[in-house]
């Protein structure tokens, strides 16, 4: 079954993007017969969504190559080219020299002066932004992983290299994959023409068990800078990956902005908090955000990160006809006066974000997930503020914060003093 688009930058750029034949009905290799050249990649971040996102991309097109990579540690860099080289078809287009395997966090430049066409950013958040200014700067079309920012400047920041992006013809894609998932984009479909009627309130949970909890200081090496543990443990660090909500939430928050035609609310008020000790980081473990928007419709994100408590990962979506679930079983459904239930083929939205990158680089006809991918990110990033202070947080309050969390200077081996955690009543929104 060929998917169907939903929201109209994506249906707009299928529409013109007919030649693109294969690749826009059904997730592939791109046909040798579009390529004039090979397509040199660079991988920012060898962590695991890093070696992920460098074998789709070579999945994504026949001539694809990674030609260079960029990690703080070798460790990490063999790890991802001993899995890479392991895959079938993936491993002959594996082409990293030991003199393009760069380390430290000036990494990221040497890659992009080294000859590639393409980009994968896959660091901790707290870098994208600079990564992502870097990158445009550079003239590369650029694959960039979720969130896009740990702080509302580095949004800004964006949306300004976004902007460049555009006007360079640089194509730009976001790890949100639930945009790419074609199960997902008819279900979007189905109540955007009416299958639910109006829409009225959206749930989102997001409970599963804690990503890469904080070790005790003990375990910290003697003579380890506090730079590098809090890189190396930066899921735990605020200014690193933005908190639980915007780091991994952020995929159910991108669902909700999606179903908002990425319309900005009006404003939020949250609650949050940490359940479990931590000796040394300084994010919650549980969210719950109640956003407003200007016709009413209320949003609700609820995240937990706790072991031996009960998971989900679900939307409920609420209309005046009927209720639409994701999550709740293998198949979206919707329930009410319209009954219905997706039945086509689901795509791997992982590998489709890729085959449309590189097919649209190929035709000239450069995606740009620019905006959007800020807007979702700042959605999450109001949800924290509204939590972390106990506030009412607006759109625009959000948006204009000046509330830097990533370092000025960054010194591999310095110091770094570690904020402490929010105290809703007490810290302020800046």
């Amino acid at each position: 079954m060929k998917p169907q688009p939903t929201n109209p930058e994506r249906r707009d750029f299928l529409k013109t993007a007919g030649a693109l034949g294969a690749v826009t009905a059904f997730p592939g290799i791109i046909s040798a017969q579009t390529v004039t050249n090979a397509i040199k990649v660079g991988l920012i971040g060898c962590g695991g969504r890093g070696s992920g996102a460098a074998s789709q991309a070579m999945n994504a097109d026949d001539y694809a190559e990674l030609t260079a990579l960029a990690d703080i540690d070798q460790a990490n860099i063999d790890k991802c080219l001993a899995s890479l080289k392991r895959i079938p078809k993936t491993g002959d287009k594996v082409k990293v020299d030991t003199s393009k395997q760069y380390l430290g966090l000036d990494a990221y430049q040497k890659v992009l002066d080294s000859g590639i066409d393409l980009v994968l950013l896959a660091t901790p958040p707290g870098f994208r932004p600079t990564h992502l200014a870097a990158s445009v700067a550079a003239g590369k079309h650029i694959f960039c992983e979720k969130p896009i920012s740990t702080d509302a400047p580095g949004v800004r920041w964006v949306l300004e290299s976004a902007e460049k992006a555009k006007q360079k013809n640089l194509a730009l894609v976001a790890g949100f994959c639930w945009r790419y998932n074609n199960m997902i984009q008819e279900t979007f479909q189905q109540m955007q023409d009416g299958a639910i009627g109006r829409m009225v309130a959206y749930y989102a949970t997001y409970y599963t068990n804690p990503v890469k909890p904080m070790p005790p200081a003990s375990a910290k090496p003697a003579g380890m800078s506090d730079v590098e543990w809090q890189i190396r443990n930066w899921y735990n660090f605020v200014w690193l990956c933005g908190d639980s909500l915007v780091e991994q939430a952020v995929h159910s928050v991108d669902k909700i902005a999606w179903a908002m035609h990425d319309e900005a609310p009006v404003s939020c008020v949250g609650v949050g908090g940490r359940a479990i000790p931590a000796e040394g980081g300084n994010i919650f473990d549980h969210f719950e955000i109640n956003y407003l928007y200007p016709n009413g419709v209320r949003a609700f994100m609820a995240n937990r990160q706790s072991e031996g408590c009960y998971n989900e990962n679900s939307d409920y979506i609420i209309g005046t006809d009927g209720v639409c679930t994701i999550g709740r079983g293998p198949k979206p459904r919707i329930e009410g006066k319209t009954n219905w239930a997706y039945s086509g083929q689901q795509y791997n939205m992982y590998q489709r974000e890729h085959d449309l990158l590189f097919a649209s680089v190929r035709k000239n006809q450069p995606l740009n997930d620019g905006k959007r991918m800020a807007t979702s990110t700042m959605l999450a990033l109001m949800g924290r503020m509204a939590a972390y202070t106990g506030q009412q947080v607006t759109w625009d309050q959000a948006m204009n914060s000046q509330e830097k969390l990533f370092p000025e200077k960054l010194d591999w081996s310095g110091s770094l003093e570690v904020r402490p955690r929010a105290q809703p009543g007490i810290t302020k929104l800046v």
